[in-house]
């Protein structure tokens, strides 16, 4: 007969869909801590994020490194590989052997995971080509051997290894902890780096803190309608949310969220595709809740990591977030952290480095992992962890979830109820959510407006405009009408910095006349189209305008022939790595 406790636990998986919290979880004698001794804050960095986590002294590696954030080739290999290869020998942390074909490898290893500190180097630049650059090759990755420090450290134990283009992640879609695995040549890399030293020490604090009682908030994600398979795997994280109890706000229109978008109670945030941050992240107000999960797909995301108003993942770290990804080199999209495993081996329970190579196809490439290697931010998704008032409209929601996930007109059944009863916007706002996805924009109305009577801050009672706004957008013949709200909108909200958000609106589906011609004016200046136009560039900026440059889409460019296929992995022919 099962116990009370093991048959609670099947009913919880039976509910949920989620897995059991893994048994084999990261201990810190798994991890390294690489720093870099010629920059003080590294130093510092690394003895603050060991106390946290209780790592062992002497898995701390210091090394004097270049204090920069691009390196050549030849300075990683002086300066990182070869130098740890030789800490890892002497400390005796792996052992390696050769395989069939002469290829040294790890064949034992007692660490799984690397996390590098702000001053490592951050890129692998490319190496000058020799002979004049042909036409683009068919196959535009196996010839390049930039890369991310990080992504290049991951197999930094396997010798013999051609430079150019990736290998193959065998971790990816995984579902087992990497303690059983039994991957000993991967190693897990992540890194804590930021536009600040502040901002660092304030990721490795954040996740230690919100583990007690667990994540808990809104998700937002911005749906760019520009390859299928990234729009696919932003679906499957709105699916996997509505299943599981996390009110989600979705955006599926092509401008992205506008400035100042009110984006309250931020807990999860996935979106694309703008080069520069964008939207609700320019209002000097917007704050991530504490522990924050925030990731906008783009090609050169982590380009750099020093500016909080370039690219993203840098500015969305200094706007509260707790752990992000990154591409620091075009990676195209096929060879990108796949969203939606990241988020399901979050919600599962896995640590957040483990989630984040799940959800990564290929190593010696162009992805970084950003945040505390060790957090799990659903470490308490099953509501047992310890209870903090400003959550429990969020956790309310899950325990209903949890108790009807089986029953969706039960659940919203449910909710209705406790909304009335709590006199709640928030689950108001949750249900009216639920009816958009169920595909009942009537019957969401009337809970949006009944959400923006239950809330007090403006800006949440804006929020649930834009939401009943969406609907008559995303109607047939609602343009007018969302036209009219939107100004209406603006009247009452008045100077409100979030009531920005309504001109962008505004002007997408009324745009202003253009300026009179004057007569001696010279005629504008037509900039040259970006190259890859045929893929499309970025998402339209209603009020932040894109650059003209020559960007590089994240997808292989749309062109008379078809895209390449990814290029074969670049694996020694050890059955064990291939």
């Amino acid at each position: 007969m099962l116990s009370r406790m093991r048959y609670f636990a099947l009913l919880l998986m039976g509910l949920t869909g989620l897995a059991p919290l893994p048994a084999a979880a990261l201990g810190p004698d798994e991890v390294v801590v690489l720093f870099n001794t010629a920059v003080p804050d590294s130093v510092k960095l690394a003895a603050i994020y060991r106390e946290s986590r209780n790592i062992p002294a002497g898995n701390l590696i210091g090394l004097k490194m270049p204090v920069t954030a691009d390196i050549s080739r030849a300075d990683y290999v002086a300066t990182l590989q070869n130098p740890l290869r030789l800490e890892f020998e002497k400390r005796r942390f792996w052992e390696r052997g050769r395989d069939g074909n002469n290829v040294i490898l790890p064949v034992s290893n007692k660490i799984r995971v690397l996390v590098t500190m702000r001053g490592v180097p951050l890129r692998i630049q490319p190496e000058p080509e020799t002979k004049p650059a042909k036409d683009a090759p068919a196959d535009p990755i196996s010839g390049r051997d930039d890369a991310a420090v990080d992504s290049e450290l991951a197999m930094f134990g396997v010798e013999g290894l051609p430079i150019k283009g990736v290998l193959a992640n065998k971790y990816f879609k995984s579902e087992t902890p990497i303690t059983k695995a039994n991957l000993p040549f991967l190693l897990l890399t992540a890194r804590i780096d930021a536009a600040s030293m502040a901002t660092s020490e304030r990721m490795i604090h954040d996740a230690v803190e919100t583990e007690a009682n667990g994540l808990w908030g809104r998700a937002y994600v911005d749906i760019a309608n520009k390859y299928p398979d990234g729009d696919k795997w932003l679906e499957n994280i709105v699916t996997e949310n509505l299943r599981v109890g996390i009110p989600t706000v979705v955006d599926r229109f092509n401008d992205t969220l506008p400035k100042n978008y009110p984006m309250s109670e931020a807990a999860l945030y996935y979106g694309w595709y703008d080069w520069n941050v964008s939207g609700p992240f320019l209002n000097p107000k917007f704050r991530f809740r504490k522990g924050a999960v925030a990731i906008h797909l783009h090609s050169f995301s982590a380009q750099q990591l020093t500016n909080a108003n370039q690219n993203w993942s840098a500015p969305l770290l200094e706007r509260g977030a707790a752990v992000t990804i990154g591409n620091v080199y075009e990676p195209y999209l096929q060879l990108t952290h796949q969203f939606d495993i990241l988020h399901q081996r979050l919600l599962a329970g896995f640590t957040w480095v483990e989630a984040a190579w799940m959800a990564m196809p290929v190593t010696s490439w162009q992805g970084i992992v950003l945040g505390d290697p060790l957090y799990r931010p659903f470490l308490h998704f099953d509501c047992h962890g310890k209870r903090v008032q400003a959550d429990s409209d969020f956790v309310a929601l899950r325990e209903a979830s949890i108790k009807l996930g089986d029953s969706p007109e039960a659940l919203r059944k449910e909710l209705q109820d406790a909304s009335e009863r709590m006199k709640s916007g928030t689950l108001s706002e949750a249900v009216g959510l639920r009816l958009v996805e169920a595909a009942n924009p009537a019957g969401a109305a009337v809970w949006f407006r009944n959400a923006r009577d239950l809330f007090s801050k403006p800006e949440d009672k804006l929020r649930q405009d834009f939401n009943l706004i969406a609907i008559q957008r995303a109607s047939a013949n609602g343009k007018i009408q969302a036209i009219q709200a939107l100004r209406e909108a603006k009247a009452r909200y008045g100077l409100i910095p979030e009531a920005e958000a309504l001109s962008a609106w505004l002007d997408i589906l009324d745009p202003p006349a253009p300026p009179h011609a004057v007569p001696s004016a010279a005629p504008p200046a037509v900039p040259p189209p970006a190259k890859g136009a045929g893929g499309a560039g970025t998402k339209a900026a209603a009020v932040v305008p894109v650059p003209v440059v020559p960007l590089r889409v994240i997808q292989v460019p749309v062109v008379p022939v078809p895209p390449p296929a990814p290029a074969k992995p670049k694996t020694p022919p050890n059955s064990n790595i291939r």
